[in-house]
């Protein structure tokens, strides 16, 4: 069995400047140490996915060593469980694996103690590669780079690659491209000059019916039958619009409702909400670039559940949250008070979607 090397073993962190050197050095610092875990954010979308089945190519590529790609919660929406199942990506539910097992944890897309892993309190942690604003000080942390003004955190594995001259196959081009799409809304929302660039360069990578047959996947009758829910419950506050869907087979729907309720003409921010496994699922999305929703929502769950995002998207969760309707409907009405206080709006009487 490796032990996992203790924190004090590590160098003092100082913020990585990242070159295709300092890349190189994480990657000599990786080698040879053991057993290698990259954890995914929990219910993970494609970007958090993507960027695990990048670093896993590169330390493969440049050490030989194999990693274990991890995650908590549920692979729900259908869209994602397609990208896995055609790109062949294997995942195994943290709950499966005996963490002392690994010399080496790494987490993408999400960062210790943010709430939205499985890692339990006070697992050491030696890389970190996200594009969320920091949660905590990451001081016992070997490698750190957060980079907020990226729309992915696919795009940073990206550049990764490319300064290690590690080739992309179709299949890795394919997962990185539908991330960056995906986390971008197609270069629509909140991208860096970085992320078009590795979009364009991607894209001639990729597997064109792939992306098709990932973007269109069946789905159940379920799925419409939240889509009903959340339309016939949704409540309008001026700009502002609010759903909940109650209890939910799949989590990913909260996040994807809210998507699609944004369209809604004369609305500015959706929030929305949905019951899964004692927790309350919590996705809030805004036209507004300067909304800095990641904040909002931070003061919105302060003291009850824990949250983060970036300026025109964010989400959180509320945990051992009750089923029953009462309960249900007490946390709708606070959360719903804290946001217009947080976005500084005034709230105006509710009326009804449809």
């Amino acid at each position: 069995m490796n032990t996992p090397p203790s924190t004090s073993d590590l160098p003092e962190y100082s913020p990585p400047v990242v070159t295709a050197n300092s890349v190189g050095n994480m990657i000599e610092w990786l080698r040879g140490r053991g057993k290698i875990l990259i954890v995914c954010h929990d219910n993970p979308d494609p970007d958090s996915i993507a960027a695990a089945v990048a670093l896993r190519h590169l330390i493969l590529i440049k050490t030989g060593q194999d990693a274990i790609l991890s995650y908590g919660g549920v692979i729900g929406r259908s869209e994602n469980r397609k990208m896995v199942e055609l790109l062949e990506i294997t995942l195994v539910p943290i709950c499966e694996l005996n963490l002392s097992q690994f010399a080496v944890v790494c987490v993408v897309d999400t960062q210790p103690d943010a709430g939205n892993n499985s890692l339990p309190p006070g697992q050491p942690v030696h890389l970190v590669i996200d594009h969320h604003p920091p949660k905590k000080e990451l001081a016992d942390v070997f490698w750190v780079d957060i980079r907020e003004n990226y729309g992915a955190s696919a795009t940073i594995l990206y550049e990764y690659l490319n300064s290690q001259e590690v080739s992309i196959n179709t299949k890795l081009a394919t997962s990185l491209f539908y991330a960056i799409k995906s986390e971008t809304q197609d270069l629509g929302r909140e991208w860096s000059k970085a992320d078009r660039e590795a979009y364009l360069k991607l894209l001639p990578l990729s597997n064109n019916q792939i992306l098709y047959d990932i973007i269109h996947p069946q789905v159940s009758r379920n799925y419409f039958t939240t889509f009903y829910t959340a339309i016939k419950g949704a409540q309008v506050y001026g700009e502002v619009l609010v759903f909940n869907l109650h209890k939910v087979e799949n989590p990913d729907l909260v996040s994807e409702l809210a998507d699609f309720l944004l369209r809604q003409q004369g609305v500015n921010y959706v929030l929305g909400m949905g019951w899964y496994d004692t927790t309350q699922i919590l996705s809030m999305r805004s036209l507004n670039p300067e909304a800095r929703l990641g904040l909002v929502i931070q003061e919105m769950v302060a003291g009850i559940g824990t949250a983060g995002g970036h300026g025109m998207v964010a989400g959180g969760q509320v945990r051992s949250v009750a089923e029953d309707d009462q309960s249900q409907q007490d946390l709708e009405e606070l959360l719903v008070e804290r946001m217009f206080q947080a976005l500084g709006l005034t709230r105006t009487p509710g009326e009804s979607l449809i």
